[in-house]
C-alpha cells in the first residue's frame, strides 16, 4: 500500500514522503497513529496545501522535545526499592518507575520515551538510562537505585 507520512517515522521516512509498506502495517499502525495516510490523488493535492503546517508543527514538536531534552541532560533521580544485603533488589526498577520518577521531579515523561536497552535496573547503584522526548532528541539520565530503609 502507498502511503504520504504526516510525521518523521524512523527507517521509513520523513514527512511527506510517499512509501510504499504492507497493507497490514499501514491500516493497524501507521494510519490510526495519524503517521500516514493513503497516497490517493485527492489525498497527495490536500497533504501539498497543508504541507507548510504539518512542517510547522513538527519544528515546534522537535523544539519543545529539545527544551526538555536540556532539562534532562545531567539530571539524577532516585529510586528506592527492596534490595537484599548483596545488593540485589527484591523487583526491578522499570522504565515506567523511572518515567513516574522523573515525572516528580518536574519534568513530564511518560514510560515509552525512557530506553532501558538491557532491560530492567536488577541492582543498587548508578545507571545511565536513555531519555528519548523525540525521535531525534536523545539524553542520558542517571538513575540512583538505593536501598529502602525499611
Amino acid at each position: 500500500m502507498q502511503v504520504i507520512l504526516l510525521d518523521k517515522v524512523g527507517k521509513l521516512g520523513n514527512l511527506g514522503d510517499v512509501v510504499k509498506v504492507k497493507d497490514g502495517y499501514a491500516r493497524n499502525f501507521l494510519i490510526p497513529t495519524k503517521l500516514a495516510r493513503r497516497a490517493t490523488e485527492a489525498a497527495i493535492q490536500e497533504f501539498a496545501v497543508r504541507r507548510a503546517d504539518l512542517e510547522k508543527a513538527a519544528a515546534a514538536k522537535l523544539a519543545a522535545a529539545q527544551a526538555l531534552g536540556e532539562k534532562l541532560a545531567g539530571m539524577t533521580v532516585r529510586i528506592a526499592q527492596k534490595a537484599g544485603v548483596d545488593g540485589r533488589l527484591f523487583g526491578s526498577v522499570t522504565n515506567a518507575d523511572v518515567a513516574e520518577a522523573l515525572t516528580k521531579a518536574g519534568q513530564a515523561v511518560q514510560k515509552s520515551q525512557v530506553r532501558m536497552p538491557n532491560g530492567p535496573l536488577k541492582a543498587v547503584g548508578d545507571h545511565l538510562v536513555s531519555v528519548a522526548p523525540h525521535g531525534d532528541v536523545v539524553v542520558e539520565v542517571t538513575v540512583q537505585v538505593v536501598a529502602q530503609a525499611d
